[in-house]
């Protein structure tokens, strides 16, 4: 005879069933933040399709994919310090307005890899996304507007906070060498975005102020990157 609900069997097999549920939440949880590596040889064929021939600047973006590929598992300041120098070493600095014909044009690190220059922002750019696929937390990594004083003219880093509260790290185009905010005197913060919002500078860290999905220019970027095959979520 089959049991009925109200057998005592009903509540062991509910339990184990609840049981399979929750840990099949859990690793829903677990790996919907894991993503899938990036895959250059499929980049570089649809990239090609995107923009032509790529040329001398196959070589770059495959450099750049050896880049996190030895950076890997390698200690935090180190990973810092290899993305820091192959922007730096790979991209001559030169304005948008030469690169693009445009007064503002933000790149993706491919963009601006296959010109092999770049302006401020797309240094910035290019730091940020690499060091989020070497497994960097965005919610340590900042894109921050500042006024470069010595230049007098608006200008743009990435910022690395070991802490919320932390003298964030500064990976800039200016110079070669990360340096504490503490030290970058020459530098004024306007403010600064990552994945997680928007940030206005202050005490510890500065004051989440708006969403990020509000940068046009950011989710361009975004959306331009996810075209060319890269797996970046939301930043």
């Amino acid at each position: 005879m089959a049991r009925s609900l109200r057998s005592p069997g009903w509540p062991a097999l509910r339990l184990r069933l609840g049981g399979w549920l929750l840990l099949a939440a859990l690793l829903l949880t677990i790996f919907s933040g894991v993503r899938a590596d990036w895959d250059f040889a499929q980049i570089l064929q649809t990239v090609e399709k995107r923009y032509g021939p790529l040329g001398p600047a196959r070589n770059r973006i495959e450099a750049w994919s050896q880049m996190l590929q030895s950076a890997r598992g390698a200690p935090e300041r180190e990973q810092l310090n290899a993305v820091n120098r192959f922007f730096n070493q790979q991209l001559n600095f030169q304005d948008d307005t030469r690169i693009w014909q445009q007064t503002d044009y933000w790149a993706t690190p491919v963009e601006a890899l296959i010109k092999g220059a770049a302006d401020c922002e797309d240094y910035a750019l290019a730091k940020y996304f690499s060091l989020r696929r070497l497994g960097f937390p965005s919610e340590k990594l900042r894109i921050t507007y500042v006024k470069a004083l010595s230049q007098n003219q608006a200008h743009m880093v990435l910022t690395f906070y070991s802490t919320p509260t932390a003298d964030p790290l500064v990976l800039d185009n200016l110079i070669g060498d990360i340096r504490p905010a503490s030290q970058r005197k020459d530098l004024l913060p306007v403010y600064a975005f990552n994945a997680e919002g928007l940030y206005l500078p202050g005490k510890n860290g500065g004051q989440r102020s708006s969403d990020s999905k509000k940068l046009s220019r950011w989710q361009d970027v975004l959306k331009k990157m996810q075209s060319e095959g890269f797996d970046i979520g939301d930043g």
